[in-house]
């Protein structure tokens, strides 16, 4: 390893405040390597990735260091040396530890997962590895929704929240079966609820699609997502605190789990199930504390405006002389003392998602939300100087056609206009950004069964939006890429066999020539409609009942039915 990445790596730990209450890396026997697949300062803005380090490294009994995937330069620098990837902590090999543990939040990052073990000198494929290589897990909400594509390279993968599933997974690592076979320890773990071990599930293929799975005596079938009571646990908050990772100014805040609206193409509305929230007296603690360190809070949660105490909880942190920050604002959810302190702490611009481009489609995906009450919020933004909305919108949603891109449009420039007005009233410009993201069909979603648009249709439509808006003055269009969300569905819907394809991409294969060299027809993947019958490659996870999706997928699709 160069004297430049080892004296980076020194830095970067230089430059961290570690809040936990064991510290870097100290420990007892076990040692354990937490691994984000994808960089340093991406996987340290993740607040799943630092509530689980913390569940690691306050175990007395273990001693916990974490890796990243190397950037850009030094990952070509990795391959021409041929040096092991290594720890930030210690700079130990990861094939060194105990055990490696992946914390995964979005699916594209699975294609990180073979390039980290092979910068580690790690057979990728799990069958493949033997008594001294260290056990291989996953965990995080990207294995929550389908860990199907990558379940070939790992030992077990934790379906499920860590302050339920650790405690559990920790108890069996140490128990006396940590020096008998890995098959044994294989079967200790596939007792602990919640924990799927993949080798003892056997997908049964029938032509493209998968018919069924054979499971091992003993393995669990369903493996039950395991869920936390989140009054028992401290909220997550920020445990590692570095100025250059994203939201390094934030001390960020876990305010609630799940979403209680179950939009019909959101994974976070099912998932998680009961929509829970943190009491309100354990987060003004967590303010407290986090005052002493940073002087911005971002709140976090899949429906934050949905936080019963959200307009206190705000008011709160600006009478204590700090800021606060919200990912976006649900429309029919903007709360007065949210917006004063939003407005307080320099917001300029505010996030807004109305999903879907127009009033049928709104409807079709149970978005509940009319064009008044898009545009009365709107107004209530506008009122208080805030020119510079941003509106969150899908593209290639079920059933779409050019007349619901013409509503989206037409919503578009009716927000313009009061946008222009009061910034004339007010001798300053504003600005509207419309983010534009394709429709990704999500397991244990109601959508789970539709498949993606082809990419020739979402590169036409964005070319019409593109002509439509070009003319707007104050109207900027933002594309999420076609391609990686491609990919990104390729991933979501995908099953085991794809795992020899994310190995041929970490060789430095694009998507194409992976694609074929495997001998895979992607297409089948993203874009098939899926039937009713068949049998779907995330089966194995338990979650909500499946005839309550399929019930709300025909309705969806009901003549007549727009409701929610």
């Amino acid at each position: 390893m160069s004297w430049k990445i080892k004296q980076k790596l020194r830095a970067m730990l230089a430059a961290e405040t570690n809040l936990c209450s064991k510290g870097h890396g100290r420990g007892g026997d076990l040692t354990v390597c937490l691994v984000y697949p994808n960089s340093y300062r991406t996987g340290m803005g993740s607040l799943g990735f630092q509530t689980v380090y913390r569940l690691l490294a306050d175990c007395p009994e273990l001693q916990c260091e974490r890796a990243f995937l190397p950037d850009r330069d030094d990952l070509d620098e990795f391959r021409r040396s041929g040096s092991p990837l290594l720890s930030l902590e210690s700079q130990r090999p990861l094939a060194n530890f105990d055990l490696i543990a992946f914390s995964t939040s979005f699916e594209p990052d699975y294609q990180n997962i073979p390039i980290i073990l092979s910068l580690a000198g790690i057979p990728p494929y799990a069958a493949r590895r033997n008594q001294s290589n260290p056990l291989i897990i996953a965990g995080g909400a990207a294995f929550f929704i389908n860990p199907e594509p990558v379940a070939d390279f790992m030992d077990a993968i934790c379906i499920g929240e860590g302050e339920t599933i650790v405690p559990g997974l920790l108890d069996a690592l140490m128990s006396p079966r940590l020096d008998e076979t890995r098959s044994a320890l294989l079967s200790a773990l596939a007792a602990v609820p919640g924990i799927y071990v993949p080798s003892l599930y056997h997908p049964i293929y029938c032509q493209d699609k998968v018919s069924g799975c054979h499971v091992e005596d003993g393995a669990p079938y369903p493996v039950v997502r395991a869920a936390t009571s989140l009054e028992q646990h401290p909220p997550s908050s920020s445990q590692i605190l570095a100025a250059d990772i994203e939201f390094g100014d934030m001390f960020l805040i876990e305010v609630s789990r799940g979403c209680p609206r179950g939009c019909r193409f959101c994974s976070s509305g099912f998932i998680y199930g009961a929509f829970r929230q943190q009491p309100y007296e354990h987060l003004t603690e967590l303010v407290d504390e986090g005052l002493v360190h940073r002087n911005k809070f971002g709140l976090v949660g899949a429906a934050v405006s949905d936080y019963a105490d959200i307009g206190r909880l705000c008011r709160y942190i600006i009478d204590k002389g700090a800021r606060v920050s919200v990912s976006s604002l649900r429309i029919d959810r903007i709360d007065p003392d949210m917006l004063d302190a939003l407005l307080a702490s320099g917001h300029k611009t505010i996030s807004l998602a109305p999903e879907g481009g127009s009033q049928r489609l709104r409807d079709l995906i149970r978005k509940n939300l009319t064009e008044a009450q898009i545009l009365n919020a709107c107004e209530m933004l506008i009122s208080r100087d805030i020119l510079n909305l941003k509106l969150y919108v899908i593209i290639g949603l079920p059933t779409e056609t050019d007349a619901d891109l013409d509503e989206l449009v037409s919503l578009v420039e009716a927000i313009r206009l009061r946008v222009i007005d009061r910034a004339r009233a007010n001798k300053r410009l504003g600005e509207l950004t419309l983010s534009v993201n394709p429709f990704i069909p999500k397991p244990f979603t109601p959508f789970q069964w539709c498949g993606m648009e082809p990419l020739p249709s979402l590169e036409r439509k964005v070319k019409l939006l593109e002509s439509r808006l070009r003319p707007l003055s104050n109207v900027r269009l933002k594309v999420e890429s076609l391609r990686e969300s491609y990919l990104q569905a390729l991933l979501s819907r995908g099953d085991r066999r794809l795992s020899p394809l994310l190995v041929a991409m970490a060789g430095g294969a694009n998507l194409k020539k992976a694609a074929k060299l495997c001998g895979i027809d992607t297409d089948c993947y993203v874009q098939r409609n899926i039937a009713e019958d068949e049998f779907l490659p995330w089966s194995v996870i338990g979650t909500a009942e499946m005839g309550m999706l399929r019930r709300e997928y025909e309705r969806a699709f009901a003549e007549g039915d727009g409701s929610s």
